[in-house]
């Protein structure tokens, strides 16, 4: 009825606040080419950290990289980069955790999201409008991220990876938005259009309403 309530601070990114505290930790990108984040969560997922870590050269190749990979698993990723040439490891970034109202830069930065599909994910994406691969979790409850992801793929507003969340069918998800922009502002806009942004002001005014209904006609 509402949509799901979003952080007021999701929706004030700024790309080049994101940009500047992406320099300030010695990480220069290429402003031509298209920049990716990728997110598992807070905990980060293993399943997208092992997608990622065999599709890393030919991402780097292609794009800038954002990947918040969970804490306990920096060191795996810093691992797996660290054969890079180095024209292509500067433009790879690993944190365990986006910290605060960062997050909401460096989705205003970002032109492609890797991601799963929670509730609180795809209210984000939708309400902010971002191009999303959503890779969904196989044992969420009821399968409701494959459920979500589905909704979003059908309606143009995301790209699904829900048979086989592999390296080669990740990339085939990936590779036609990092080359046209077009593609990818076409897919944020539709999502733009599912976003409520407004929801946490919408789910009040219901819960008022309600609380002005006479217990006797409840």
């Amino acid at each position: 009825m509402t949509g799901n309530p979003v952080r007021a601070s999701i929706l004030g990114g700024d790309p080049a606040r994101a940009r500047a505290a992406l320099r300030a930790l010695g990480v220069e990108f290429d402003e031509a080419l298209p920049t990716v984040y990728v997110t598992g969560g807070a905990q980060g997922s293993q399943e997208i950290n092992n997608v990622v870590a065999g599709l890393l050269e030919w991402l780097l190749a292609r794009a800038n990289v954002i990947h918040q990979a969970g804490p306990a698993n920096v060191e795996a990723m810093t691992t797996a980069a660290a054969p890079l040439p180095a024209a292509l490891a500067s433009r790879y970034h690993v944190t365990g955790f986006v910290e605060g109202d960062l997050v909401a830069d460096v989705l205003a930065l970002s032109d492609v999201v890797i991601s799963r599909s929670g509730a609180g994910t795809v209210a984000e994406l939708t309400a902010v409008g971002r191009a999303a691969v959503l890779l969904p979790l196989a044992s969420s409850a009821g399968g409701e991220q494959a459920k979500a992801a589905r909704i979003l793929a059908q309606a143009g507003a995301a790209v699904a990876v829900c048979d086989g969340i592999t390296v080669e069918a990740v990339r085939a998800a990936v590779a036609p938005l990092l080359t046209d922009p077009a593609r990818r502002e076409a897919i944020a806009a539709r999502a733009r259009e599912l976003g409520h942004p407004d929801a946490a002001k919408a789910l009040a005014q219901v819960v008022a309403a309600a609380g002005r209904v006479p217990a006797a006609a409840r």
